[in-house]
């Protein structure tokens, strides 16, 4: 019989897998299923929902494979007034560290806006329920799986929170390569990082990293329906 470590590392590993397969196979997937070509709210919107779908495969896996619990950490209770103050702490160092490696990337690589993000950015103009949607769907499901699930069963194999945060962060940012840049791999480490940290040491609070990561993507999204996406950084 299968070793709890060994249901993790298995988990883990499957985990990665449908993640990664869902970032590159789920749109076309949905495409050949509808049978609407090209890049819209319909097929985009349901190419979420298979996010959803592997949130829920992994969640049963725990229950009837590995027979425990979701989130091995003990989520810690917080005032109202500490949610808001760790929420935008969280979010200031994810924006200015973010921006610093932006111009970083830059001062080096002269590298052009993701050609998938560019294809994107029509249908989410001021499509206000898929930007919500689309945020909620990667806050809740990346936070819950890298944060929640990956990484502290990482802990557990390794006994070793540093390995746990650098691996599940490098696994975070590899997810993010479908997007075809350096500054779309590296980003999402940064933020990996950063979050991987503060649950680990700090916080021990998903609910705190799901409101940020949402933060994140909301604010950048909003952005985009009122500039131009070039002037925009990778964020």
């Amino acid at each position: 019989m299968m070793s709890l470590t060994g249901k993790y590392a298995v988990g883990i590993l499957l985990t990665f897998t449908i993640l990664a397969a869902a970032m590159l196979y789920a749109f076309p997937a949905v495409i050949m299923i509808t049978g609407i070509k090209g890049i819209t709210e319909v097929n985009f919107f349901l190419s979420r929902i298979v996010l959803w779908i592997i949130l829920i495969l992994v969640f049963l896996y725990t229950i009837f494979i590995e027979k425990s619990v979701f989130l091995l950490k003990e989520e810690k209770k917080y005032s109202a007034a500490f949610y808001v103050k760790a929420v935008l702490s969280l979010y200031f160092i994810c924006l200015i560290g973010g921006g610093i490696l932006n111009a970083v990337i830059l001062f080096f690589i002269e590298e052009k806006i993701s050609t998938k993000l560019l294809n994107l950015v029509p249908i989410f103009r001021n499509n206000y329920f898929l930007v919500i949607f689309t945020c909620l769907t990667a806050a809740i499901v990346e936070e819950f799986l890298m944060r929640g699930y990956v990484q502290s069963r990482l802990e557990k194999i390794y006994n070793s929170p540093t390995v746990a945060i650098v691996i599940s962060s490098v696994l975070f940012g590899i997810l993010h390569s479908t997007y075809g840049t350096i500054s779309q791999v590296l980003g999402p480490f940064f933020i990996g990082i950063v979050f991987a940290v503060f649950y680990n040491k700090r916080y021990s609070n998903i609910k705190i990293l799901i409101i940020c990561h949402f933060m994140i993507d909301f604010i950048a999204m909003m952005m985009m329906n009122f500039m131009d996406i070039k002037h925009l950084s990778v964020f």
